[in-house]
């Protein structure tokens, strides 16, 4: 028996290549550069914590308008003529004005923080994913403790913020490609 025989059941099979009776794989294709590019649409989670951040920026603001609105009034009450006289009540106010003026600063620069996070989410990289997350998580921790009430909204926006950006889908937009 000789491999050339047609009626011999061990020899090379019609259509077939040589080496062991079995077809051949195709060749696999790489990637460009080696590597997947990413996803090239933003994922739903992360588009809606970039709208979180957006309103959570507009619930600043709105807070640091109280907070001069504040300072304001405090400044008022400080130069009323019934309470020109009480000297304790104006050292007070003269240190409280100015705590005011500095908290309602740092309210309108978290706000600003969270615009300028939200702008970034488009070309950002991993960079901006991580200060995202601190952002959330100190948003939410701050929601909780001084600003019960008026803090939830935030601290429920903060979670979700730091739930949808570090979500797996999150990781593969912030570190995609970028041409």
């Amino acid at each position: 028996m000789s491999f050339g025989d047609p009626n011999n059941p061990y020899g090379q099979q019609q259509g077939q290549q040589p080496g062991y009776g079995y077809p051949q794989a195709p060749p696999v294709q790489p990637y460009a550069g080696g590597y997947p590019t990413g996803p090239t649409e933003m994922p739903g989670g992360v588009k809606a914590a970039r709208v979180m951040l957006f309103i959570i920026a507009g619930f600043q603001v709105i807070g640091a308008i109280f907070a001069a609105m504040g300072a304001v009034g405090l400044n008022e009450a400080k130069n009323d003529p019934a309470l020109k006289d009480d000297l304790q009540f104006q050292q007070i106010a003269d240190m409280s004005v100015g705590a005011v003026w500095a908290i309602a600063f740092l309210i309108l620069a978290w706000g600003v923080l969270a615009i300028v996070l939200g702008a970034k989410f488009g070309s950002g990289g991993n960079g901006i994913r991580v200060t995202a997350m601190v952002f959330g998580i100190i948003t939410a921790v701050l929601g909780i403790y001084p600003f019960v009430l008026v803090g939830l909204v935030h601290t429920v926006l903060a979670i979700l913020i730091t739930v949808f950006v570090g979500k797996s889908d999150g990781g593969a937009w912030f570190n995609r490609q970028r041409a």
